[in-house]
């Protein structure tokens, strides 16, 4: 049995595209490789030499500072693509937030791939396109919304991009429980606030019957109604 075929998250990565001769072709130029958290996989301003699919886990891209400072600018989950093809540098680096198993290619092979086969590029042309439109919605929430809205609409994008790595279908709509992967220091770190009024926007929303937040990191989404409302 290939990778491909016991792979959880074939039927929702970008291979999705592909016949079994394609996918059986594309195993033979990947390898499987286990990340703890954080490890990294990808440095900033290093040559692109590597592409993935994430398989399971969840990972950051980061960007760093003229003064050192880490800033969080995207998180990707299982079957989304990570890496940048067709491209000399890499514009971010890539971090396991939590303990994850992805699917590496080497970039130069990957991009002959790809090149060889339209169905697969139409695939990762989506896939950046619809990156595009998370990022415009992104400026959006950092420059405009208040805190509050913030924290409501990181809870609810959370809600629906945490997928169940076990299961080879998505999942039919958004969790309304789940753990978070940020710590809330990241999570302040992500959205532009301070870690007090992530913590205070939180309780208030358990206070409100809008949350249930059993730990820490787990989330209970009771009224989703009035979360969207909040999140505008």
């Amino acid at each position: 049995m290939s990778y491909c075929d016991s792979c959880v998250v074939r039927n929702r990565a970008i291979c999705a595209a592909l016949d079994d001769d394609e996918i059986q072709a594309l195993n033979g130029i990947g390898r499987r490789k286990m990340l703890q958290a954080g490890d990294p996989l990808i440095w900033e301003g290093d040559d692109s030499m590597l592409v993935a699919n994430v398989i399971d886990g969840i990972l950051k891209l980061t960007n760093s500072t003229e003064d050192g400072r880490e800033q969080i600018v995207g998180v990707v989950y299982p079957a989304d693509f990570i890496g940048r093809p067709f491209g000399a540098k890499s514009n971010h680096s890539v971090t396991a937030l939590t303990d994850a198993k992805v699917c590496l290619f080497a970039r130069s092979d990957f991009d002959r791939f790809a090149a060889e086969h339209p169905s697969l590029e139409h695939k990762l042309l989506k896939r950046t396109l619809d990156e595009l439109d998370r990022t415009r919605s992104w400026m959006l929430l950092l420059a405009r919304k208040s805190a509050e809205e913030k924290v409501a609409t990181f809870l609810l994008d959370m809600s629906k991009r945490l997928v169940d790595a076990t299961c080879e279908a998505p999942q039919d709509g958004p969790l309304d429980e789940f753990e978070l992967p940020f710590s809330r220091q990241q999570i302040g770190d992500i959205l532009g606030v301070t870690i007090e009024t992530v913590s205070r926007q939180m309780t208030r929303m358990k206070r409100d019957g809008i949350l249930d937040l059993p730990t820490r990191r787990t989330v209970k989404i009771v009224d989703r109604a009035a979360l969207e409302m909040i999140a505008g």
